[in-house]
């Protein structure tokens, strides 16, 4: 019986086991899988900020086409009013040239009446004429300068508007020539425009297309926080039902155990009893004959006699020790595996296998160097305002959100992993109800600082860098961890 009692145990520990090592292969491929999935979200936000940097880049060079375009703007409607102003000069010099050519045409006719009036009235021998008429010497004299200084008139007359005419005209040629370069000039602007206005769009065209990315790329986000959240519960309650499955089997086993002992010991004392009983039996009739022989001889009892009864008395004692040795061995080894349990289940470490070297001795160590809650909040808060750099962990240089925890954490001597993921996992979970200065708030992808009143220290963004946010419940929060 006591057999099949241990063999029924066995068997019980035996599918409890397998039901744990079950649950317990699902929970880690779950793990995995959020792994996995934690990777996805966190080249999704690094693909976000990029989208973000790109975004931000086109939107600088549109405006700086955007000014461009307004001096070209401006410079044309210079160009137009300077080429109406040519014009206008344009014009003017036109119509002095028409009044030069015409006073000049009117100087020529006069002096083309006064030579013919000359040569009509004598030809070559005006002047002969004119001295025979000559009242005297100083007459002469005065009608030959007043005829000298009209011909000296009339050709510097000529000569003047000559001049004027020619730099009228010269003036009217370099007007057109201005008014042709700025034409010219007006239309390369114009061409300019055209172009600039080509490559905003165009700009504008690749932000809006950088919009559509950024929205399928927050969606996909969406999808994978969720899918960690979901995954989370899962785990969650993998580890929930592993937990009771293991204390189940404990608890059946400790039953099982108590209940092989008990049926040990009620068949140790039964043997006890049978054995006891059976002596009793065997003295009776050892002390029946021997009383018949003495009372056949001398009717006394003998030395012999008591000496008898000592020996049945060491036997009997003999055998309940033999009984409860066997019992205690029984319960002290009840597995074929070599591995020994006490009284209650628990495996006994008889070889004291575990290595006083092997235990790990850091976290303590770790929480008597480190300060307070606060102070890492105070020491994180110097970095505020220094980038934010994909894969860096330089609180000067550079830092992404988990490089950036694990370097403040790393000068109050903790040694947090180097992934967001790997953080959800770190020290102590509590509750954002309990949050604590100081404690770490793991979302899907990303990871903060808590300052207490609602309010983390992280880094952010490649656009904001390392910052204070006023709302830690910004995004989805998976776990809160607490230095341990």
């Amino acid at each position: 019986m006591k057999k099949r009692i241990v063999c029924m145990t066995l068997a019980l520990m035996m599918t409890a086991a397998q039901v744990v090592s079950v649950s317990a292969s699902r929970e880690d491929e779950l793990r995995e899988e959020q792994a996995a999935t934690s990777a996805q979200l966190d080249a999704t936000y690094a693909q976000i900020d990029q989208l973000y940097s790109a975004k931000q880049q086109l939107q600088n060079e549109i405006n700086a086409l955007d000014a461009n375009l307004v001096n070209v703007m401006v410079s044309i409607q210079t160009l137009e009013g300077d080429i109406s102003n040519k014009e206008t000069d344009i014009q003017t010099t036109q119509t002095a040239l028409e009044k030069a050519q015409n006073a000049k045409t009117k100087q020529y006719e006069a002096m083309k009446e006064r030579i013919q009036y000359i040569y009509e009235k004598g030809g070559n021998a005006a002047w002969f004429q004119m001295m025979m008429d000559a009242e005297n010497l100083s007459d002469l004299l005065t009608k030959a300068e007043y005829t000298q200084k009209m011909y000296e008139y009339d050709r510097q007359s000529l000569e003047k508007y000559a001049n004027t005419i020619a730099q009228v005209t010269q003036l009217g040629d370099q007007y057109k020539q201005e008014k042709a370069e700025l034409e010219g000039m007006k239309q390369e602007y114009e061409s300019e425009s055209v172009n600039l206005q080509t490559q905003i769009d165009t700009k504008k065209a690749n932000s809006a297309d950088c919009d559509n990315e950024i929205a399928y790329a927050q969606q996909m986000a969406t999808e994978y926080s969720n899918l960690i959240v979901q995954q989370q519960a899962e785990i969650e309650q993998l580890e929930a039902e592993r937990i009771a499955a293991e204390e189940e089997a404990r608890r059946q086993a400790e039953a099982e155990a108590a209940a092989a002992e008990e049926a040990a010991r009620q068949e140790a004392e039964e043997e006890a009893a049978q054995e006891q009983e059976n002596q009793e039996d065997q003295y009776d009739e050892n002390t029946d004959e021997e009383d018949q022989e003495e009372i056949s001889e001398d009717g006394e009892y003998t030395e012999d006699d008591e000496d008898t009864e000592d020996e049945n008395s060491d036997s009997e004692d003999s055998s309940d020790d033999e009984n409860t040795d066997s019992s205690d061995d029984e319960s002290t080894s009840d597995s074929s595996d070599g591995v020994e349990y006490d009284e209650y289940g628990n495996v006994i470490d008889s070889d004291n296998t575990v290595n006083p070297e092997d235990v790990d001795t850091s976290s303590s160590s770790s929480s008597s160097s480190s300060g307070s809650g606060s102070s890492i909040v105070d020491y994180a808060l110097q970095f505020v305002g220094n980038p934010y750099v994909w894969g860096g962990t330089s609180l000067t240089s550079g830092a992404d959100c988990s490089g950036f925890t694990q370097s403040v954490y790393a000068q109050f001597g903790y040694s947090l992993p180097r992934t967001s993921y790997e953080q959800q996992n770190w020290g102590t979970e509590v509750s954002y109800a309990d949050a604590q200065p100081g404690d770490l708030i793991c979302y899907g992808g990303h990871v903060a600082i808590y300052m207490g009143n609602g309010q983390i220290v992280h880094a952010s963004n490649s656009q904001d860098g390392i910052k204070i946010s006023n709302d830690a419940t910004y995004r989805t929060i998976l776990s809160v961890r607490r230095p341990s």
